[in-house]
């Protein structure tokens, strides 16, 4: 089984410099055994399990694989090769060696494996986890209001929400969206992550004793180039620059997501959604619709959002202590004091209602969508829309409404073979599909299941 030889924050003296050396953090290279953290029967068995996924692997591909220098790994790879682990195949390049597992290596890689079958960049210690979220996390940056509408440049919000989301954002705790659906929730979820600094670094994971927590994950997190002064190049390559998430969860929401996932196969866990979100936003999207209550669901981060951090059982039953620094925005089409009782709504203090746009809005958002789709803006034609298909019915205007009317008459054009064009006739085609009324026979049916 993986272990830790090291006391937790053995190498925070490292991190903490790069901190205060003036980056908010900075995860530095380990230029020891000992700085890593982690164990030297570990790390031999983790390029053990290397070899025998990949087969034959230079030196330096070993260390790139497990993210660490190669004059930490060379002389694990000379230990191993002195335990008739390993064997050299040939010769690499800059006095490197080929290597390959002997039979006995190939018993050890599998007893391994049986262990912990993890096969990625070697994990970090939890303690360096919980100092990068510290030194990461979005409330150490306030947003200031140029911040805000610099991030909303392009979109049309109304200028009172601002007025209003700034503090709430600020404020570091959790806040309502409520109004009805495509009026652009989840757009404004994405835009208040954007103010915050654009990268982050996370680790690929972490590991508690003899367990190890995958955080890393491609879906949730999007990797940027690395980049900074000539002199700052060198960093821990188990850690990866991301920008910093928005991770977006609705219906599918069950407690089981909010908690270490341990895989008994493998023994290897997977970090929860809001581990995930750390240092960014976590956005409950339909929020009353989830398979669990909204209450369970308070429930569970009552403690979280008063106390910042989060307590979580590992698969051998440990529990840990770890952060809980993301913006919680929960974005619900329901009134919140339907959904929950006050004593919840306490700790969940703003409560924004995104509403529709008015008809000005209306016409500044088919611009916006124009221009993002590469079509000239014709405002006859939004007046016709309006004349002939909101007002008569007194149909509600919603934010998304011009994005997708104007995707649809793309695609009406592209398939008749014409200009892409803001044209009323265009309109009038794609209406019929667009503006469908559920019948009332089939509605009343519908209420009464």
């Amino acid at each position: 089984m993986p272990t830790s030889t090291r006391p937790q924050g053995a190498t925070s003296e490292n991190l903490l410099s790069a901190i205060l050396s003036g980056e908010r953090f900075w995860p530095t290279e380990p230029q020891s055994l000992h700085d890593t953290g982690l164990s030297e029967p570990f790390l031999e068995g983790l390029l053990c399990r290397h070899l025998m996924a990949h087969g034959s692997c230079s030196g330096r591909r070993l260390a790139t694989l497990i993210g660490l220098p190669i004059r930490i790994v060379d002389p694990l790879l000379d230990r191993l090769r002195s335990m008739q682990v390993v064997v050299h195949r040939g010769s690499g390049p800059l006095n490197d060696y080929v290597y390959a597992l002997t039979e006995e290596g190939r018993k050890r890689a599998m007893a391994s494996q049986q262990d912990c079958a993890y096969i990625g960049p070697a994990p970090v210690p939890l303690m360096d986890y919980v100092i990068s979220v510290e030194a990461q996390a979005v409330r150490e940056e306030p947003i200031l209001r140029a911040e805000l509408l610099d991030a909303f440049h392009d979109i049309s919000i109304a200028p009172a929400l601002l007025d209003l989301l700034g503090p709430a954002v600020n404020s570091g705790g959790g806040l309502f969206l409520y109004g009805a659906p495509g009026n652009g929730k989840s757009t404004i979820a994405h835009r208040v992550t954007s103010c915050y600094g654009s990268q982050i670094w996370v680790p690929h994971a972490f590991m508690v004793e003899q367990e190890i927590v995958k955080v890393y994950d491609p879906a949730h997190h999007r990797q940027v180039e690395t980049e900074g002064e000539p002199d700052r190049q060198s960093f821990d390559r188990r850690w990866i620059r991301v920008q910093r998430p928005t991770v977006v969860v609705g219906g599918e929401l069950t407690l089981d997501n909010l908690e270490i996932r341990f895989d008994p196969y493998t023994k290897v866990s997977e970090a929860p959604l809001h581990l995930k979100s750390n240092c960014g936003c976590l956005l409950i999207d339909d929020f009353g619709r989830q398979r669990v209550s909204p209450e369970d669901l308070l429930n569970r981060w009552i403690i979280p959002l008063e106390n910042r951090h989060d307590f979580l059982t590992m698969g051998n039953g440990k529990k840990i202590s770890v952060p809980f620094e993301q913006l919680i925005i929960f974005s619900t089409n329901l009134d919140p004091a339907d959904l929950v009782d006050e004593a919840f709504l306490r700790r969940i203090p703003y409560r924004l209602e995104v509403t529709d746009p008015t008809e000005d809005e209306f016409y500044t958002l088919f611009q916006i969508a124009c221009d993002r789709q590469g079509c000239d803006y014709n405002g006859e034609a939004v007046r016709h829309l309006l004349d002939k298909y909101y007002r008569p019915k007194s149909r509600p205007l919603r934010r998304c409404h011009p994005r997708d009317l104007l995707s649809q008459i793309r695609y009406y054009c592209v398939y008749n073979s014409l200009p892409f064009e803001l044209r009323p006739e265009h309109i009038d085609h794609v209406a019929k599909g667009f503006f469908t009324d559920v019948p009332t026979r089939t509605r009343a049916r519908r209420v009464a299941e």
